[in-house]
């Protein structure tokens, strides 16, 4: 009975395995990063362009926080299962920018996960404050599942 169970677990593990590792990250759709702040990607066209929606948990600002565009690039011309992509968010509250770039990896559990880096950019009234205007940082997100699933 033993061996049984052994050989139906290394078989089990053989069948599914190979399923998890080849699973795609689908950039479409709902993401949520690690401040709580949420963005939506709509469907990436043929050439790896896509549109969508930002609404971030925090700001430097004093300004209300607004839902702000970005559109971006997934890199198409490999289509392996964890494609590298970038995309810009233009703050519909602020006089800044942040451009991301980031790569979609399926975890060892076969969540979805984005691993960004990013540069926001704000606008500043001389050259010699030239120096404050650029952060940068790091965020992952992982996919927003709706209260059905």
């Amino acid at each position: 009975m033993v061996h049984a169970t052994a050989f139906l677990l290394v078989l089990s593990l053989a069948v599914v395995a190979p399923v998890l590792s080849t699973r795609k990250c689908v950039l479409t759709g709902r993401w949520t990063n690690d401040l709580g702040s949420n963005m939506t990607i709509m469907a990436v066209n043929a050439k790896g362009e896509f549109l969508g929606s930002y609404h971030t948990a925090v700001t430097v600002t004093g300004n209300d926080i607004k839902v702000s565009p970005l559109q971006g690039s997934q890199h198409r011309t490999n289509e392996n299962s964890q494609a590298t992509f970038g995309f810009t968010v233009n703050w519909s509250f602020s006089d800044s920018v942040t451009v991301f770039t980031g790569q979609c990896f399926v975890d060892e559990t076969g969540k979805e996960v984005l691993k960004t880096m990013w540069l926001l950019r704000s606008h500043v009234d001389s050259i010699k404050d030239d120096w404050t205007a650029t952060r940068v940082g790091v965020n992952v997100f992982t996919r927003l599942r709706s209260k059905k699933e």
